[in-house]
C-alpha cells in the first residue's frame, strides 16, 4: 500500500482509459473523499454500490449500478437496477459485472492491516475480483473507522494506493418506531423462542421488534446487519454471551460503532457467507424478521417495487427466508403495517401487480393480528390473511376480490 496525496491520486485517476466500473463502499462506510476525487478526476464511469447513502454524483457521464437501492440511489434516471440475490451479487462482480476500481473506507493501518469496520458485504469479493483482472484497489485511511475482525481484516499489501482522512462517519437519522411499529414488534416478539438466532433488517418495525425483546435470554445474532438495537440487547443481557454477534455491515450511531471497534464478539464477514442459506439453516432456531411494501392473499411479499418502479430490490430478504424455513426451529416472518398512511391504501391487496420479491412465510404480522402461512391450506392463508393482518376497512373488498380468484372465503 502506498500513501499517496490527493492531487497524486487526482491526476493517476484522470489516466484510466475508456468508461471504468467503480465499485465503492455504501451503506454509511461511503469513502466520500474518494468518491469525490474520482467524479473530478474521470469524464465517464459505472459506480457501482449497494444501498447507497446520502449524495451522489449527478451528473452526464455518471452510470449508477446496483442489486440494492439506497435512498442516495432511488428514482435516479440513471440507476441500472441488476436484480439478484444478496448472496449471489458476489458472483455478479466476478463475472458480468467486473470491477475496474474499487474504492473503500477502512481503519488506520496496524500491524500490516486495515479492517473494512462497519462494511464488509460484497467489498472482499469485489477486491478479488478487481486484482483478479489488474485493477485498482484504493482506500481512504480514516482513525474514526472502527477496527471490527473476521473478513473485515484486510492485508495492506491488498490494496494499491491510500488517502489519509480525519472524519466522523454518517449515521441513520434517529426515528423512533411509532405505535403501528411498536405494536407490530410486540406481535413478533411473541413468535421468538428463548435461545434463537435472530436476523432483522432496517427499520423502524426490525427496532421495534429488538425493543421488545429486553426479558429474554440466550438470543443470537446471524444477519447480514446489526443496528442499535441490538446492543441494547447486549447491553440488557439478552444475548449469549459465547456466541459471537455476526453479520456483515453495521448500521446505526456512533456508540455503536465505538462499541464494535476492537471487539472480540463482533464478527463481521463476507456476504457469501452471512447470506448463504445453507449456512443459515445450520443456525437453530434461526427467526428472520423482513419488512415488505405490500402482501397478497397468495402470502407473496413484495419488497422491491412500488406502482411497478424500483425502490429497493430483493436485498437478503429471500437468502434469508429459504434459509429461516430449513433452520430446525427456525420462522421466516413477514411483518408490515396493514395500511400504508401516506398512499391511504391497504398494504393487503388482492393479487401482487408485480415481481414477488419472497412467498412461503412462516407467519404475516401486522399491527392487527398474525397469520400463520406454513403448513396451512391456501384457502386457510387467504383468510388468516383477510381477518388477522389486513385493515378492517379493506376486509370486505378483499373478501369479495378473494372469491373472484377462486379462494372459498365465507
Amino acid at each position: 500500500m502506498r500513501v499517496i496525496s490527493e492531487g497524486q491520486l487526482a491526476a493517476m485517476l484522470a489516466g484510466l482509459p475508456g468508461r471504468p466500473r467503480v465499485v465503492a463502499g455504501g451503506n454509511f462506510a461511503t469513502p466520500r473523499r474518494l468518491l469525490a476525487l474520482l467524479n473530478g478526476a474521470l469524464p465517464e464511469y459505472r459506480l457501482f454500490m449497494l444501498n447507497a447513502q446520502g449524495d451522489l454524483p449527478d451528473r452526464d457521464g455518471v452510470d449508477l449500478e446496483t442489486p440494492f437501492v439506497g435512498a442516495g440511489m432511488r428514482g435516479r434516471a440513471n440507476l441500472r437496477y441488476f436484480p439478484s440475490r444478496l448472496s449471489l451479487v458476489p458472483n455478479l462482480l466476478k463475472g458480468a459485472l467486473p470491477p475496474d476500481v474499487v474504492l473503500v473506507q477502512t481503519s488506520v493501518p496496524a500491524g500490516g492491516t486495515v479492517s473494512l469496520g462497519i462494511e464488509v458485504n460484497i467489498l472482499p469479493a469485489a477486491i478479488e475480483a478487481v486484482r483478479a483482472r489488474g485493477g485498482l484497489v484504493i482506500a481512504q485511511l480514516n482513525p474514526q473507522m472502527p477496527y471490527t475482525y473476521g473478513d473485515a481484516v484486510l492485508a495492506t499489501d491488498e490494496i494499491d494506493y491510500a488517502i489519509k482522512t480525519d472524519e466522523p462517519l454518517a449515521t441513520p437519522a434517529t426515528r423512533p418506531p411509532g405505535p403501528v411499529a411498536n405494536q407490530i414488534g410486540e406481535r413478533v416478539a411473541h413468535l421468538v423462542p428463548e435461545h434463537a438466532t435472530l436476523q432483522l433488517g432496517i427499520g423502524a418495525i426490525p427496532d421495534a421488534v429488538l425493543a421488545s425483546l429486553l426479558d429474554r435470554r440466550g438470543l443470537a445474532v446471524w444477519s447480514e446487519m446489526f443496528s442499535d438495537g441490538v446492543l441494547a440487547l447486549e447491553k440488557a443481557g439478552v444475548l449469549d454471551p459465547t456466541t459471537p454477534i455476526t453479520a456483515s455491515f453495521a448500521f446505526g450511531s456512533r456508540e455503536l460503532y465505538d462499541w464494535a471497534d476492537r471487539n472480540e464478539r463482533v464478527r463481521m464477514l463476507r456476504t457469501e457467507k452471512t447470506n448463504d442459506p445453507n449456512l443459515i439453516a445450520r443456525r437453530p432456531r434461526l427467526i428472520s424478521v423482513n419488512s415488505a411494501l405490500q402482501v397478497d392473499l397468495y402470502a407473496q411479499a413484495n419488497a422491491s417495487r412500488v406502482r411497478g418502479v424500483i425502490y429497493s430490490g430483493f436485498g437478503g430478504q429471500t437468502d434469508f427466508v429459504v434459509g429461516a424455513l430449513h433452520s430446525p426451529g427456525g420462522h421466516a416472518i413477514i411483518a408490515l403495517p396493514s395500511w400504508h398512511p401516506r398512499a391511504d391504501v391497504s398494504t393487503v391487496i388482492p393479487r401482487l401487480a408485480g415481481p414477488v420479491t419472497s412467498f412461503q412465510h412462516s407467519y404475516i404480522v401486522s399491527e392487527q393480528g398474525t397469520a400463520t402461512i406454513w403448513a396451512h391450506d391456501a384457502a386457510s392463508q387467504a383468510q388468516q390473511i383477510i381477518e388477522e393482518v389486513a385493515h378492517p376497512s379493506a376486509r370486505d373488498d378483499l373478501r369479495r376480490e378473494g372469491r373472484r380468484l377462486g379462494f372459498p372465503l365465507p
